[in-house]
């Protein structure tokens, strides 16, 4: 293989199985991964360093704009095939503030990740970011004279669709076309971060947008470790949360890789087999039984909680009846209750029951001894909404004919 041909492979890197640090994508390799590449293209190990940091601390995911690089450094990484993961096809804006950005990638697909502002309301744990922060201790600094920094919650995908098929969901109604790379995990956040407003700071990140984040663990958790990386963006683990359906296995190594560190949720939207069945064909592989068993031994730190999500589906999973069966699944464990009412899409007839059904569903709950906050609707009106992510038109189109 020619001397061009090798540093492009290098470079390349796929998205499953065992790999080398030179077969990683750039964007996805740690530290010491690069320090390898380095020392086999005769560079001196603090480049590793340098290029790592450029890239997750700066973001800078273009070779030729690190410019505290050497020229014939730059013009090798360019040579071999280094890229953008991702870049930028369109940004929605919604009237409350809330930006979805669609993300272009390789092989045609597109992936919608969103930014969320918190409204600091009088309830909290309605705002989608409230998820990461049940011990919260940490306190901006401000001056008496500095206006207050607004933070910002990051919806990231983690798939191209999903191959879940709940069906409240749109990227679950349009299928699985492919899981998304670390890089491109990543460079959501990393191009997320260059539409913050001024004054704006990113608080949370949750891993809720596209596709479940369980379903390919090693990427998401390989993205988990550079986004806390003390050289890179230096997110603490707290501040995330991975959402998914259920997916027992992966929820305990989540738990044995990072200590219980990194936030919860899980989508739960039924109390019982014969409901959750109907809504998430998953729970036929893990039935309520082992997802249970796989939360009680989720090794959660003093003072958190996990988050069970809840969307209401009017005549599905909305009545007093289910609310007092909810209560009973859930008796033992630390957690708290996220009220979902459906958001509509246009792959289903389902819609959400009337405001005085949900508040009677949460009234149950409450008076049972439960945490439990309806979920604020942000982003509906440019389909940036819980559950409304979707593939573009034509793709989402074709898949499903």
């Amino acid at each position: 293989m020619s001397a061009k041909g090798e540093l492009a492979a290098r470079a390349e890197g796929g998205v499953t199985g065992a790999r080398g640090p030179d077969a990683i994508h750039p964007v996805a390799r740690l530290p010491e991964e690069w320090q390898a590449v380095m020392a086999a293209l005769g560079e001196r190990p603090y480049r590793a360093g340098q290029i790592f940091r450029a890239i997750h601390g700066r973001g800078v995911l273009e070779p030729g704009q690190m410019t505290d690089l050497s020229a014939p450094l730059r013009a090798r990484l360019i040579e071999a095939g280094f890229t953008a993961p991702a870049r930028v096809g369109d940004v929605h804006r919604a009237a409350d503030g809330t930006r979805k950005l669609v993300l272009e990638l390789g092989g045609g697909a597109r992936v919608e990740c969103v930014l969320i502002p918190m409204t600091g309301s009088a309830e909290p744990d309605a705002d989608l970011g409230a998820l990461a922060d049940d011990d919260d201790d940490e306190v901006e600094p401000e001056t008496e004279t500095e206006e207050p920094r607004k933070r910002i919650t990051l919806c990231v995908s983690t798939q191209f669709g999903c191959a879940m098929g709940c069906v409240f969901c749109a990227s679950g109604q349009a299928g699985l076309l492919r899981g998304l790379g670390a890089a491109e995990i990543v460079a959501q956040v990393l191009i997320a971060r260059q539409y913050l407003e001024p004054r704006e700071y990113l608080r949370n990140l949750v891993f809720m947008g596209m596709g479940e984040p369980l379903h390919h663990y090693e990427e998401t958790a390989r993205a988990i470790r550079l986004i806390t990386h003390p050289e890179g963006l230096n997110m603490g683990p707290r501040r995330i949360t991975v959402s998914t359906v259920g997916l027992a296995a992966g929820i305990r190594r989540l738990g044995e890789d990072f200590d219980g560190k990194v936030g919860l949720a899980i989508s739960l939207h039924a109390p019982d087999d014969a409901t959750r069945d109907r809504i998430i064909p998953i729970n036929r592989r893990y039935p309520l039984s082992e997802l249970l068993d796989a939360l009680r031994r989720y090794p959660l730190p003093r003072r958190r909680r996990i988050t069970i999500e809840y969307t209401l589906i009017e005549g599905v999973n909305d009545s007093p009846e289910q609310a007092r069966a909810l209560l009973r699944t859930l008796r033992g464990l630390r957690v708290k209750v996220n009220l979902i009412a459906m958001n509509r899409i246009a792959a289903s007839k389902l819609g959400a029951p009337a405001p005085a059904r949900v508040e009677q569903f949460r009234s149950v709950l409450t008076d049972g001894g439960l945490s439990c906050f309806v979920r604020a609707r942000r982003g509906d009106d440019v389909s940036a909404a819980c559950g409304q992510l979707a593939l573009s038109g034509d793709l989402a189109r074709a898949r499903r004919g």
